[in-house]
């Protein structure tokens, strides 16, 4: 855990948080400012910043879960899941997290 971590205080239960997925090792919540009609970002447990060839499997944890999430929340007309690594790709919080948006027509544009 990080303690200057957002994400690691809403893993603790220190900042609330509406959830929509949890188990032993991942977090899936909605987001606080949501970009699309559906907003999910989906969190490791463990704190980590990218990923890498020992967290591998971990990530690819939380792209299942988001799968799973936009089967149940009904996004068969599609859906994106997007990650950030750095300033410079916008993240602003540095524990590594996909948002699962859908629920709507998304733009073609990556930025």
């Amino acid at each position: 855990m990080n303690n200057d971590c957002i994400f690691c205080k809403i893993v603790a239960g220190e900042i609330p948080c509406k959830k929509a997925y949890e188990d032993d090792e991942v977090l899936a919540f909605y987001d606080i400012a949501p970009q699309a009609p559906v907003h999910i970002l989906i969190i490791p447990k463990v704190y980590t910043e990218d990923i890498t060839l020992g967290n591998a499997a971990l990530a690819g944890r939380c792209l299942a879960v988001a799968s799973k999430l936009a089967g149940e929340l009904g996004l068969a007309d599609g859906y994106r899941i997007v990650t950030n690594k750095g300033a410079h790709a916008g993240q602003t919080v540095a524990h590594l997290h996909f948002h699962l948006l859908g629920g709507r027509q998304l733009g073609l544009s990556m930025g």
